[in-house]
């Protein structure tokens, strides 16, 4: 009992020193705490406010295997072990209104105070699991186009068989609709819903709608930032939201924002709620050349772009957002209508749409800057995970849909592939046979294809390599995801929709 007692105390050391509990709340959070664990009493363990703790993430485990050991989880397994760490975490953790009105005052004096606290802050409460980002592998890959971000991402948990069990007995619901619905704010969770009681959304008004920032749990990149809508209704690219995107970053000058396509294949894993992602963070693509320039007759102070990336990047900038969500809408709706049978682009098959954008807005300065990734998703017998989608070679690597963060030139990966990799490491060393070895079977083409490559593989230089040419292959995904290819064909085609979209 004793030493329960010290882990609980330094919980709350913790939450005081991180500035999520003032100190005249500390005996009603003990008490919070002491209810959650199935506890009635508590004796001080002696715990000086100077002594040095440690770090959250062991304070929360032996708090768990406290909790497990008691018989208060089901199981003890990640997802329920997540489940209750949030619980516990819930007992720091400020008030929605209290943590609304913090931003509100600190935005007041300087946006980006506000969303540094806010950003801290959801590290701070566990929301953002930063020992688990930290485990997440990265590197950089320097390519024709720029440097690409690679990560194989280990953040997110996997879930355990027992787990998926239970969620299979569970009844439907429809609260909250989604993971990104605004009901989702304090909610306990549940084997197939993740704990959100530490959740908490800063309310925004966009075009006149209401609209909330959050952080994502997940932080594939720096201040990585959710802005979703208070209704749950579907994705939608529209003049609308175009102008949304812009008007964010009049009020976000130093986040950029952007949105998935709208439709499957070529959009996100949630096309369900309409909503963006942004955040504090400069992409390959936002650095990459312009190949050349023109002008939109109906918006002279409007200069467009075509922009040398594997995708294809139509660039507009402007000192209005008004009229750059006028000619933005006004190249969407030329697009979505917009065939080219000579490069397989087809807008419509039997009646169903295939062309939409990836929008991305951010700021020069005093100046706007939106890129519109054209997209497609049409399928074909040859190629019926899409067209434009990563060729069926390169799915050992990447088979999942190129969305957003992806079109920005940042690989997230996913976290098979850590030990997948480790085991091409040692088929390349070894010379054994990858067809032998479940983990390498997959990857048994691209061994090939390296083995010719390079002569030697030696322990001290082929995880650097296998990094190397797996960037290589993220860059081959998102070629294949352009419509218009980079060459002089493809070249030759973005000036054809172009010249359609002036007159």
């Amino acid at each position: 009992m004793g030493k329960i007692n010290y882990w609980i105390d330094a919980l709350l050391q913790y939450g005081m020193r991180c500035g999520l509990l003032p100190a005249e709340e500390e005996i009603y959070a003990r008490n919070l705490l002491l209810d959650t664990l199935g506890l009635d009493s508590y004796e001080a363990s002696g715990l000086k406010a100077d002594e040095e703790i440690p770090e959250l993430s062991e304070i929360l485990e032996k708090l768990l295997d406290f909790a497990a050991e008691k018989g208060l989880l089901e199981h003890n397994s990640v997802v329920y072990r997540d489940l209750f760490d949030t619980r516990l975490m819930n007992c720091l953790t400020p008030r929605p209104k209290t943590v609304r009105d913090t931003f509100r005052a600190l935005a007041e004096e300087d946006v980006r105070k506000a969303t540094d606290w806010f950003y801290k802050f959801s590290q701070d409460t566990n929301y953002i699991r930063r020992d688990r980002i930290a485990r997440d592998r990265r590197w950089t890959y320097k390519s024709e186009y720029g440097e690409m971000d690679i990560t194989i991402n280990l953040s997110k948990p996997e879930k355990d068989p027992r787990a998926i069990a239970a969620a299979l007995k569970m009844k439907d619901t429809a609260y909250p609709a989604c993971n990104l619905c605004k009901e989702a704010e304090g909610y306990a969770g549940r084997v197939n819903y993740p704990g959100r009681q530490t959740h908490r959304l800063i309310p925004l008004t966009l075009t006149g709608e209401q609209w909330f920032l959050q952080y994502s749990p997940y932080t594939y990149y720096n201040e990585h930032c959710i802005v979703l809508s208070a209704e749950h209704r579907p994705m939608k690219i529209s003049r609308d939201g175009l102008r949304r995107l812009l008007e964010f970053t009049e009020k976000f000058p130093h986040y950029f924002l952007g949105s998935n396509a709208d439709l499957p294949i070529v959009g996100g894993s949630i096309l369900s709620h309409d909503h963006f992602q942004g955040g504090r963070y400069t992409f390959a693509m936002e650095k990459a050349e312009t190949l050349w320039s023109f002008e939109l007759p109906d918006y002279p102070e409007i200069k467009g772009s075509f922009v040398r990336w594997p995708l294809t990047v139509l660039r507009l900038d402007g000192d209005d957002p008004e009229k750059m969500a006028d000619a933005a809408a006004g190249i969407l709706a030329k697009w979505r209508e917009y065939s080219d049978e000579e490069l397989g682009i087809y807008a419509y098959t039997d009646g169903t749409p295939h062309n939409t954008i990836t929008p991305i807005a951010r700021r020069r300065g005093k100046a706007f800057e939106l890129d519109l990734v054209l997209r497609n998703n049409r399928t074909s017998k040859e190629s019926p995970w899409g067209v434009f989608h990563p060729r069926a070679e390169y799915h050992h690597i990447k088979k999942e849909n190129i969305g957003l963060i992806e079109v920005m030139g940042l690989a997230v990966l996913p976290a098979r592939l850590k030990t997948e990799f480790e085991a091409v490491a040692d088929c390349l060393v070894s010379g054994s046979d990858p067809a032998e070895n479940d983990l390498t079977r997959a990857h048994g083409p691209w061994i090939a294809e390296l083995r010719e490559k390079y002569e030697d593989f030696s322990e001290d230089t082929v995880n650097a390599l296998i990094e190397e040419e797996c960037g290589r292959v993220f860059v081959k995904v998102l070629e294949d995801a352009g419509v218009f290819k980079q060459n002089e064909e493809g070249f030759e085609g973005v000036k054809r929709f172009v010249e359609h979209c002036r007159s």
